[in-house]
């Protein structure tokens, strides 16, 4: 009996769970997820700010187009007052705008010779200062809880003194492939033999996001994975298993996985690639994916479900999925949902264009590289036109 893939989905997603919070430095808090709201400790700016090298002086004292330079002041320096209002100062980028001005003019708009400067241009009263709290003021909110954290987040964090920040914890988490055809990548396989690339696809994906993942490999021996299931149900939050799920005589996982007291929630899904798909939880809490062995549906049901219990684990909003437009048309017959693989480029628009790159089965590892993006074709109907738009799920950057 085949779990239609929206109740497969909404299963996962219900029984995602938070692993807790933890207080790291920010140098090690890149691509987490916060888990507190970051105030500002002071106005930002934190004080009237020049925002071009030149000179600095007060709109409505002076009474010529000619002044005398009455200082130089640097960015880091202390805020210098203006004793003459008739004269200005020289200013550079990131000072503090000294007492008694207002107005900042740019080099580009001056002519300077033995200490006197000419305005060459037209200027206006507070032209080119970025003035004290205009961005936020103090004890204002600069960054939401439950925002992962990326270089403009660290920057502002830096900026407001939080040296340590507070984040939800990740699941501990194991990759495992199965299969006595397996050898490693270091290896020279023999004619009946294939390297483990399942594991790091899979491990590599979970990387990106910050999840730190051991890997071990499991030969199709039900004594075996028995053995090591035991132990690894007890360390481990997160097991991703690779292989071993579907109808073989070979495929013990399904029957060693509820020998151990894991709790089957759906095995089989209405959808291609990933067909064989297994999901459960064991009643220490430690969560099961079994992924189907072929390469292509792995990496589909990696994105697709693994990536979305993840970010639903630690609080990240749950965004539609972008759409694309196929440039082709897609004849698909069976009764199934289809993640197809597609090529992504935008049009003048600004439309997300999905190109059909359709490879040899979810085998063809290779085309994986060809692509960007699953796109998602709903099962119930068999021709889907170009032009169209359908959910994808990118597995490369959208910026392209």
């Amino acid at each position: 009996m085949l779990t239609d893939f929206n109740e497969a989905y909404q299963i996962v997603l219900d029984h995602s769970k938070s692993f807790g919070v933890e207080e790291v430095s920010l140098e090690e808090s890149f691509g987490r997820v916060l888990a507190e709201n970051v105030y500002a400790d002071r106005e930002l700016p934190p004080y009237d700010r020049v925002t071009m090298d030149g000179i600095a002086l007060n709109f409505d004292s002076i009474k010529s187009k000619k002044l005398l330079i009455e200082s130089i002041v640097a960015a880091g320096d202390a805020q210098y007052e203006l004793k003459n209002p008739e004269a200005c100062v020289e200013i550079m980028t990131g000072a503090v705008l000294p007492k008694g001005t207002d107005t900042v003019i740019r080099y580009e708009d001056l002519k300077i010779e033995d200490g006197i400067v000419m305005i060459e241009a037209e200027f206006s009263k507070a032209q080119n200062v970025h003035f004290k709290g205009l961005d936020r003021k103090k004890g204002d909110l600069v960054i939401k809880e439950k925002a992962r954290i990326g270089s403009a987040e660290m920057g502002v964090c830096a900026s407001v003194g939080k040296s340590r920040l507070k984040v939800f914890a990740l699941p501990k988490t194991v990759v495992i492939s199965t299969g006595n055809e397996l050898v490693e990548i270091t290896e020279q396989p023999l004619p009946h033999q294939i390297r483990r690339g399942n594991v790091y696809r899979i491990a590599s994906t979970l990387k990106e996001r910050g999840i730190p993942v051991s890997t071990l490999h499991l030969n199709d021996d039900p004594k075996e994975i028995n053995e090591a299931l035991q132990s690894i149900l007890v360390d481990f939050d997160l097991i991703v298993l690779s292989g071993g799920v579907s109808k073989g005589k070979y495929d013990y996982l399904p029957q060693c996985l509820d020998e151990m007291g894991v709790r089957k929630l759906f095995h089989k899904v209405a959808q291609r690639p990933g067909k064989p798909l297994w999901f459960g939880v064991h009643d220490n809490g430690t969560t099961v994916f079994a992924l189907p062995g072929n390469p292509v549906s792995s990496f589909m049901c990696t994105h697709v479900y693994l990536l979305q219990w993840l970010n639903s684990c630690l609080g990240i909003a749950m965004n539609e999925m972008p759409y694309g437009k196929l440039t082709k048309d897609v004849n698909f017959k069976p009764d199934l949902d289809y993640f197809l693989e597609v090529k992504l480029s935008y049009n003048k628009d600004a439309e997300i264009l999905a190109e059909p790159i359709k490879g040899n089965g979810s085998g063809d590892l290779a085309n994986l590289v060809d692509a960007d993006a699953f796109i998602h074709l709903p099962r119930g109907r068999n021709l889907f036109k170009a032009g169209e738009k359908f959910p994808i799920i990118p597995y490369r950057n959208l910026s392209l």
